[in-house]
């Protein structure tokens, strides 16, 4: 009888276990198939001058690896548009310690993007995101500048994908 109950707890123990959990793919209505995302403009001074072609395909690979979505050839056939502006990429010290020495320095870039949507019915969505990260103050920014912007940059696109589906 005991083994009995096991066998019965068991079986029905594992009939409720999930079998595969994903965050791959997200929600968004079923008439979106493709997106386009225009080159993001630079309007911010001392900014590297690929930084702006290095966020824009960074978008590009989240949006393709992160959902079903095709990225489009021309703007005019997708369903999503997406257009943004670099507004400001500046270091600044935090962390002062004795004698205004700072201990840390900080990255931050700011943009604004906007969303144009044609399907199922025409709205824009504008995503404004302000990110920085912290880095020692005895390090030289060259050396470190592009994993600084990596990680800037994937929380940038973050933000753009939160947003864009967590209005569907």
């Amino acid at each position: 009888m005991r083994y009995l109950i096991l066998f019965m707890g068991l079986f029905l123990f594992s009939s409720c276990w999930p079998t595969r959990v994903g965050f791959t793919d997200v929600s968004f209505p079923d008439e979106w198939e493709s997106f386009s995302v225009k080159t993001f403009d630079n309007n911010a001074t001392n900014t590297p001058l690929s930084y702006s072609a290095t966020l824009t395909e960074n978008v590009k690979d989240a949006i393709q690896n992160n959902t079903s979505l095709n990225l489009s050839g021309s703007p005019e056939d997708a369903q999503l548009e997406i257009e943004g502006v670099i507004n400001n990429y500046s270091i600044t010290p935090v962390a002062l310690q004795d004698g205004d020495q700072a201990a840390k320095n900080r990255l931050s870039v700011s943009a604004t993007f906007t969303i144009f949507i044609k399907e199922p019915e025409e709205d824009q969505m504008v995503v404004n995101s302000n990110r920085f990260v912290d880095y020692d103050s005895n390090t030289d920014l060259g050396i470190v500048e592009s994993t600084l912007l990596e990680e800037v940059n994937s929380q940038i696109v973050q933000d753009i994908i939160n947003q864009l589906f967590s209005n569907w």
